[in-house]
């Protein structure tokens, strides 16, 4: 896959915003979706700068209706976020969705496609800020680069985490991920 094809885009869409993220890695789609299934492991794939800490983990394994409540910090602002997973389907997709949160509209798909014995990963976020208004000022810049700057931290850490030892490790303890 082309570097190009790799890496994080956000363009408007109508009303709203979408990111799109491309990853390849070299490991099959099972073991991949185990790892981004596993909703603990988010934490891992958050930069440092957004102080990432679960309020509540929702048991494992996930399911549609689970719900996972984390605070982080955007320029030192605390922000409470609670997401749900509306769609749970092992080991091609799973959407999980702001039901509180910085975002008007946050509706993010994981996608996971097999590629020989590898797996590319897909990441739409479409999303929409609360005051549309901010999209004729620096404010949607900033946004767009905290994000450009997360989902490559993201994409990094996953090459990062997938590529060591550890991902038998990680696999392990989230097997009881159903692939039906």
């Amino acid at each position: 896959m082309s570097e190009r094809a790799s890496a994080v885009e956000i363009v408007r869409v109508g009303k709203h915003w979408r990111l799109s993220c491309f990853q390849h890695v070299p490991h099959p789609i099972q073991k991949v979706f185990s790892f981004f299934g596993a909703a603990r492991n988010l934490e891992r794939l958050t930069p440092g700068f957004l102080r990432f800490q679960f309020r509540r983990l929702p048991t494992e394994p996930l399911h549609a209706g689970a719900t996972i409540d984390y605070q982080l910090r955007l320029h030192g602002i605390p922000v409470w976020w609670r997401t749900r997973i509306d769609e749970w389907c092992p080991p091609r997709r799973f959407v999980d969705v702001q039901i509180r949160g910085p975002f008007r509209c946050w509706h993010h798909t994981h996608e996971f496609m097999v590629d020989g014995a590898a797996t590319v990963i897909k990441d739409t976020v479409n999303f929409d800020l609360y005051f549309r208004s901010l999209y004729r000022t620096p404010v949607l810049r900033w946004i767009n680069t905290d994000l450009r700057l997360i989902f490559e931290y993201r994409r990094r850490q996953t090459t990062k985490i997938l590529a060591g030892d550890k991902l038998v490790e990680v696999v392990e303890r989230t097997s009881e991920v159903s692939f039906k």
